[in-house]
């Protein structure tokens, strides 16, 4: 089964798989998600929601998962989370990974490593060159905000997870990652990407986690400016 940026082919009526696109959407773009912040997003009953994600389930799109430590919901047992699975991530956007990885390894084999490098940081522009035109015309926005903006137009479903006021970062973080199967096998994707973030807001920023390397979201730790 195979499914691109807007559907989900699966059993039964048309309609119900353009639903069930839109469950798998939100939950690339927000992180793993509960039946009822699925609903409310989506403007959907929880009970059609918890059909489509038994659907889902199924297919091993999705898989059901403990709600974080610490996580607040009064009194009862935690509501669970559904997240996408590995299986569910390959659908999206990976069409031409066995391409890009042979391409990468003949540039490897006859440029070396530094020539890897290069081509990793030659895909990393976009960073700069983009966060540059947001920050101008959005200037109310945070640098990480700004960042998530420029990573979402480039597919990586981007946002600023919501940290204490006192916290003296931001946490940026990717939910999706359109070169995650390739830069499994060339880091240096990653590492040119995280050099890219510290040059355009001239501080040292630290990547805590990669879709590349298992975990769930990219999660990049970054300074807030003393100002704000």
């Amino acid at each position: 089964m195979e499914f691109d940026r807007t559907t989900v082919p699966a059993p039964g009526r048309a309609g119900d798989a353009s639903t069930r696109a839109r469950v798998v959407r939100s939950i690339l773009e927000n992180g793993p998600s509960t039946a009822a912040t699925l609903a409310a997003g989506l403007d959907l009953t929880p009970a059609a929601v918890r059909r489509h994600l038994d659907h889902l389930l199924g297919e091993g799109v999705v898989e059901s998962r403990e709600p974080r430590t610490g996580a607040q919901r009064g009194r009862g047992r935690p509501a669970r989370v559904f997240a996408l699975t590995e299986s569910g991530r390959d659908q999206f956007d990976q069409h031409y990974d066995d391409l890009a990885a042979q391409a990468l390894r003949y540039l490897a084999e006859t440029g070396g490593d530094e020539a890897v490098q290069e081509f990793a940081r030659r895909r990393a522009a976009f960073i700069e060159r983009d966060y540059r035109v947001v920050a101008r015309e959005q200037p109310h926005l945070t640098p990480a905000e700004a960042l998530a903006r420029v990573f979402t137009a480039e597919g990586y479903a981007a946002n600023v997870r919501e940290l204490p006021v006192a916290a003296a970062v931001d946490q940026l973080c990717q939910q999706h990652c359109p070169v995650a199967h390739v830069a499994h096998e060339f880091p240096q994707l990653c590492e040119a990407e995280t050099e890219a973030i510290s040059h355009v807001l001239g501080t040292h920023v630290q990547r805590l986690a990669t879709i590349a390397h298992g975990d769930g979201v990219c999660t990049t730790c970054i300074p807030k400016s003393k100002e704000g």
